[in-house]
């Protein structure tokens, strides 16, 4: 019976063993679409660079190589079913099947990336070739006809209705030297007044003088408008009452302090004409542009309440989801179908179904099934530093984040763990590249960020409701619209606390030096939360690297001393001899036996037929 129950007990051991790790085969970040999305990143910014030529040589290059790859792959598993006895075994099947998996995937990626080229293909041939480029090239006046891609922007240091608006627009007609070009191209017109009114698909028409752009630009031009857009058709009646609601909700927020009326309608419908430029460049300097627009933050906290009350009103998933999605689609069109936003509503939902489903590797998976299919429809956005900003953002969130959170005491609160590590694991990815947007350092940004992170949620919650409301019951609307201003009024607070502190902004290196020396910095940074988090286990590991140092400098000392080299003084005493070991004590012999369970054998006295 002892025996019975010793070895019961050692089975349940080795089950719980086998079920840990599978735990921790579940919880490994799965990477096999992160080179897909890293080879179709890679071609679309190739594509904005490459001339015509040299893209259709790369495209040509990826798809044979693709398909060279794919081929290989399904020869090897046509040979696993005609030869079925060849790796029966576990270990011998897994390493064949990984061994064939790979090419596949390595194929599947280089053709994704050949789409990717092949869509730039035709934003680089606009920018190449064609009436539209020289007449870009040569600066010449154009009449234009042009759709609305996005909500008009202000520019630096003009904001205002009389001041000048940067409007990305889409090419439909462009007349110039009486020729007529039809042609569908990214365009951006800078205009002055009537251009800040503009809505998303609306048709408008306008003349103007071509600009160049920068190589590696997305746009294939610029257009200096000269005249007032004219309205040619309009956008359509959802565009037109969301507009109408964000200037609503913008006069009704007129009652609140300057601070909170500037920043509580750029929060939380994206409209940022009436922020204070003081308060704006406090913001910047404390990196905290990011909550001055609507970013995947809000997208997140709205998502994951309509989840919440979905769950209270005991939905089914199905129902559930649609209801959260419909809600989330209803508030980008609030906010402005724009690029930015509709990259945030993604990025933001991949955050909340990572969080929501408790696997980082999952989160990682969306994340780059997003990438792959935001770029293959849009190429262009390879080279957007704030897609680039989005990306690094959330992938700070999903791969830092539960560590961070999980290296904080059991003590803390989670909601406290959380708001530390989640602005700290989106700030080490996307510091090396804000440091190449502005070379400067914000030395506060990790307090002020942690401090003001409570205060978001209640302004995106409350304010969002408030904006239905300012039309339908304006009092209940102006009593949350009031209840909102008093946390932006907070977050305001401390940007400008934090902005007045010494040292707030320091000078970094510009370029290749900065963004390598933030990167060490991102590391440094993140072992030393670790190192005060977890002092005991800094501790132990220090007293193991400080005995595997002792035992390494010990054996450099007495290594030559231990094993001295025999020198015999007659030569030729050592000819024609071979050397062997001579250890032949008992305890030398069965140690070995003795680890294997073993019985050691008997040592001889006397050499067999000996006396």
């Amino acid at each position: 019976m002892v025996h019975v129950r010793k070895r019961l007990a050692n089975d349940g051991k080795a089950g719980e063993e086998d079920d840990s790790s599978l735990a921790g085969r579940r919880r490994r970040t799965d990477l096999r679409l992160a080179l897909p999305a890293v080879l179709v990143w890679s071609a679309s910014v190739a594509g904005l660079w490459l001339p015509p030529v040299g893209l259709a040589v790369l495209c040509s290059a990826l798809v044979a190589l693709g398909g060279f790859l794919l081929v290989h792959a399904a020869k090897g598993g046509r040979a696993r079913k005609l030869c079925p006895a060849v790796g029966r075994e576990e270990g011998t099947w897994r390493r064949k099947a990984r061994g064939r998996s790979f090419p596949a995937a390595l194929g599947v990626a280089l053709m994704l990336a050949a789409a990717a080229a092949a869509h730039s293909a035709t934003s680089s041939s606009q920018r190449f070739d064609g009436p539209l480029a020289e007449a870009v090239n040569a600066g010449k006046s154009a009449v234009v006809v042009v759709e609305v891609a996005g909500n008009p922007r202000a520019m630096a240091g003009q904001g205002g209705s009389s001041g000048r608006w940067s409007v990305p627009v889409w090419t439909q007609e462009l007349t110039t030297g009486g020729v007529l070009v039809r042609t569908r191209a990214r365009l951006t017109v800078m205009g002055g007044h009537g251009w800040g009114g503009v809505l998303p698909g609306q048709t408008l028409r306008a003349s103007g003088k071509l600009r160049p752009v920068e190589p590696g630009e997305q746009e294939a031009g610029t257009l200096a408008a000269s005249t007032a857009p004219l309205k040619a058709t309009g956008g359509s009646a959802l565009e037109g009452s969301a507009r109408e609601l964000r200037g609503r909700f913008v006069s009704a927020s007129a009652f609140l302090d300057p601070d909170a009326r500037g920043l509580l309608p750029g929060m939380v419908t994206g409209d940022t004409s009436a922020l204070d430029e003081g308060l704006d460049n406090a913001m910047k300097a404390v990196g905290m542009t990011h909550l001055t627009a609507v970013s995947g933050a809000n997208c997140s906290l709205v998502l994951g309440s309509l989840l919440l009350l979905c769950r209270r009103f005991r939905l089914s998933r199905a129902p559930a989801a649609a209801a959260a999605l419909s809600g989330l689609a209803l508030f980008v069109v609030l906010v402005g179908p724009d690029a930015s936003v509709l990259r945030a509503a993604l990025m933001g939902a991949i955050g909340v179904a990572s969080l929501a489903g408790g696997r980082s590797g999952r989160g990682l998976s969306f994340l780059c099934l997003a990438v792959i299919g935001l770029l293959l429809t849009d190429p262009v956005l390879g080279t957007s530093f704030g897609f680039l900003l989005s990306v690094l953002a959330t992938l700070g969130i999903i791969l830092l984040g539960r560590p961070i959170i999980g290296w904080i005491p059991v003590a803390v609160p989670r909601w406290a763990a959380a708001a530390v590590a989640v602005p700290l694991s989106a700030q080490l990815l996307c510091g090396p590249v804000i440091v190449l947007l502005q070379p400067q350092f914000a030395t506060y940004s990790l307090v002020a960020n942690v401090l003001a992170s409570p205060l978001v949620a209640p302004v995106t919650l409350l304010g969002t409701a408030a904006v239905p409301l300012v039309v339908v019951l304006p009092w209940a609307g102006t009593v949350l619209i009031a209840m909102a201003g008093m946390f932006c009024a907070g977050v305001a607070a401390v940007a400008r606390f934090a902005a007045q502190l010494p040292g707030s902004a320091l000078p970094w290196p510009e370029g290749l030096p900065g963004l390598l020396s933030m990167v060490l910095l991102s590391a440094v940074t993140l072992a030393a939360v670790w190192a005060v988090v977890r002092p005991l286990r800094l501790l132990r590991k220090i007293r193991e690297a400080h005995g595997v140092t002792m035992a390494l400098i010990g054996l450099m000392e007495t290594g030559p001393q231990r094993f001295p080299r025999r020198r015999s003084l007659d030569p030729g005493r050592r000819r024609g001899r071979l050397g062997y070991c001579n250890i032949t004590s008992g305890r030398d012999l069965r140690w070995p036996l003795r680890k294997s369970g073993q019985a050691a054998p008997r040592r001889r006295t006397q050499p067999p037929g000996g006396t």
